[in-house]
């Protein structure tokens, strides 16, 4: 199964602490209606075994992990439905975020995470979307303890909690890192990091599809062919994701209008902004904000 733009997207729920944790024991998978058939999604997800196995397919490729291993899936693999994989049973967690999380600037595309040292283990690169390490068997208990200690600050929610949780995040995505290590690196796709830096350079501006084929000197079909072949997604939903990981910047940051966000994220027209804004996150900037 190739990705394809049409495979429903699954949307995280942004928040101040924009990090959920799943424990899931015994045999199933998430119960999440909507991870049961073929889907992707815009965050990033971890997946740790602590006893038994988990299986999953990403991008056509069967993944199964036992006890100690960790699947990281980048945003926008495709990941078969529920009934496309052995059933998993045993212990284990699941951790979803999205990269503002990490980097709240938000300002980190994917095509770069290779030098970003917390992102860098969720770039698939030729193995696809999806990447398995396994944690030395010494280091499980410490793994473990991080991972309960980070669904206890966000099911607790004492005071504090926020930053707690991020903090965990941190140190979590630290061990990841340095499981990684030992993994040769792969260059990012050139055409990719060039789409994504012109991206990263002009989603200020009012630039489409057609701007950003032209700079590249390729027609807008053959780079929407590309890209979508890549990333599951089009460059237009890749300038749209952009914008709007920019506006909740400026929402959350700023006191400034509404108006005046939509233009510094390239929407001339306050109007239509709203209308993207709300179809990205169902519900409006200013509602958004007041959340």
């Amino acid at each position: 199964m190739g990705r394809s733009s049409d495979v429903p997207l699954m949307r995280f729920a942004h928040s101040p602490t924009p990090i959920a944790v799943e424990h899931v024991t015994g045999a199933g998978t998430t119960g999440d209606p909507r991870a049961r058939g073929v889907h992707a999604h815009d965050f990033l997800t971890l997946h740790y075994v602590v006893d038994g196995r988990w299986a999953r397919r990403v991008d056509g490729r069967m993944w199964e992990g036992t006890a100690g291993d960790v699947l990281v899936v980048a945003p926008g693999a495709v990941i078969g439905a529920a009934d496309d994989a052995p059933p998993s049973s045993g212990d284990a967690y699941t951790v979803l975020f999205p990269a503002e999380a990490v980097d709240p600037g938000a300002a980190t595309p994917l095509a770069s995470w290779h030098g970003h040292p917390l992102l860098a283990p969720f770039v698939g690169g030729h193995r696809g979307g999806a990447q398995r390490l396994t944690v030395p068997v010494p280091d499980r208990p410490g793994w473990l303890d991080r991972l309960r200690a980070l669904d206890a600050e966000l099911t607790d929610r004492r005071d504090g909690y926020a930053e707690a949780a991020r903090a965990h995040l941190t140190l979590l995505l630290v061990a990841l890192g340095r499981l990684q290590e030992d993994v040769p690196a792969e260059a990012a796709d050139p055409l990719l990091a060039a789409v994504f830096a012109l991206v990263e350079d002009r989603f200020r501006e009012p630039v489409s599809l057609r701007d950003v084929a032209a700079a590249l000197g390729l027609t807008p079909g053959h780079l929407t062919t590309v890209v979508g072949r890549a990333t599951g997604r089009t460059v237009q939903q890749w300038i749209t994701e952009r914008r709007m990981r920019e506006a909740r910047r400026l929402l959350v940051g700023t006191d400034l209008t509404v108006t005046e966000i939509g233009r510094r994220v390239g929407y001339r027209d306050a109007g239509y902004f709203v209308r993207r804004f709300r179809a990205a996150h169902g519900t409006s900037p200013a509602a958004w904000r007041r959340g």
